[in-house]
């Protein structure tokens, strides 16, 4: 028989927001991390905005110590193991430093690359015949499984610990990978969630092809505009999102806190077929796997009160929405309400999945919606498919009984997650 999986932790790095408190204030609220960045701009970026957390020095040397500081920039690590140590104290866990692995916990913490800023470094020392320079935390910055391994150090992991990578699916995917484990019984607990870096060696392959918004260097925080009829390409973003889920039992006994349960879900590809492309969906492949993460989860479509798109203000709002509509076989005023986080952070590109996970968690838990910011002007399209009032605007308390979030990735990937309020 599966297990039944809770969350009982959450952990947050994120552009308007750092820490549980902060994150939560500024999405009832509506306000976007946003700004405009002058490193883009120096580099004659078409798109000179961007969602960057605030880390300061100070709140660095809670997490790290000064020796692993030393020569140490991957942003990815930093945000990753942040979110990570975050949730782990969050549900009620222990960050000791016990003679004996935890063999019952372990990590499947996503990224899209690891350090890239030591990598250039690296380039340039090795070209300059300075390789000895490099410094002995080089590898573990840059290698792909980097910020899962300094979780597992950190906490004492004694299950599996790994990395995952699946473009904007991957925090998504992280979360359902911990969580067949944990149904299958390989597991009592997993730190589940996935990071980016941030900078200008990160976002310029998307600045080369068009798809960051140039319109709004002198206004940010209208940049990001999900559903809008003036959307005009996504704004880059950065950060990390984690959760610690848990078997049912063991949080029972634990007596923990419990944010909401995961009833099930559903992970696949369009194979880049039937329209589906590098950059572009399949859509039958897209309805297929939302309608199979509701048989998954055992629920009617009819039974889902909100959804967390991925939406990420380009040409394929639309779609999204269009795919939705049949998968759902919901339509007009019918249709569930749906926001989009990525209004106020932007594309935080593979920690999107987990901070957006984060975000529909604390709406289930604190009975609320959160706004789809600067889409007052709603997209044509969208119009006549679902009603307007589906898309809020404004903070709505409400009590959340499940949210369906869903995330769609570059090489034509799909997740789908259902969560359930506890």
């Amino acid at each position: 028989m599966k297990k039944r999986v809770v969350i009982t932790g959450l952990g947050i790095v994120a552009p308007n927001g750092v820490g549980l408190d902060a994150f939560t204030n500024a999405i009832k609220n509506g306000n976007s991390g946003i700004k405009h960045n002058p490193e883009l701009e120096r580099l004659q970026f078409s798109c000179q905005i961007a969602g960057t957390p605030l880390i300061s020095e100070e709140v660095k040397r809670n997490y790290f110590s000064e020796l692993e500081l030393r020569n140490f920039n991957s942003t990815g690590i930093l945000y990753g193991v942040i979110a990570g140590l975050d949730a782990w104290k969050d549900a009620g866990l222990d960050i000791e430093n016990n003679e004996n692995p935890d063999w019952n916990s372990g990590t499947i913490f996503g990224t899209g690359t690891s350090g890239i800023e030591k990598f250039r470094e690296a380039i340039y020392k090795i070209d300059d015949f300075q390789t000895r320079r490099l410094g002995s935390t080089v590898v573990a910055q840059t290698m792909g499984s980097g910020i899962s391994a300094y979780l597992g150090g950190k906490l004492g992991l004694g299950n599996q610990v790994t990395t995952n990578s699946s473009a904007c699916t991957t925090g998504t995917e992280s979360l359902l990978m911990g969580f067949e484990r944990i149904q299958q019984g390989k597991a009592k607990r997993m730190l589940v969630g996935s990071t980016s870096d941030s900078g200008p060696y990160i976002w310029g392959g998307f600045d080369a092809m068009r798809v960051c918004t140039f319109k709004h260097n002198k206004s940010p925080e209208k940049g990001s505009r999900p559903m809008s009829e003036t959307a005009s390409g996504f704004v880059p973003g950065s950060g990390a999102g984690a959760l610690v889920i848990e078997e049912l039992e063991s949080a029972l006994a634990r007596g923990v806190r419990i944010y909401a349960e995961i009833l099930g879900g559903n992970v696949n590809s369009g194979g880049q077929r039937g329209g589906g492309t590098m950059t572009s969906p399949n859509s039958v492949a897209v309805q297929k796997c939302i309608m199979d993460a509701m048989a998954d989860a055992n629920i009617n479509s009819t039974e889902i009160d909100v959804i967390n798109g991925h939406l990420t203000a380009t040409s394929k709002d639309a779609l999204e929405i269009e795919n939705w509509t049949k998968a759902l076989n919901r339509k007009g005023t019918n249709f569930p309400y749906i926001n989009s986080l990525k209004s106020m952070i932007g594309h935080g590109l593979s920690a999107s999945g987990s901070m957006e996970c984060v975000a529909s968690i604390l709406q289930i838990y604190n009975d609320f919606i959160f706004p789809t910011i600067n889409c007052e002007d709603l997209n044509k399209e969208i119009k006549t498919l679902i009603s307007s009032d589906r898309i809020p605007q404004q903070f709505i308390k409400k009590s959340i009984n499940v949210i369906a979030k869903a995330s769609f990735g570059f090489g034509d990937v799909n997740g789908c997650v259902i969560f359930k309020k506890f």
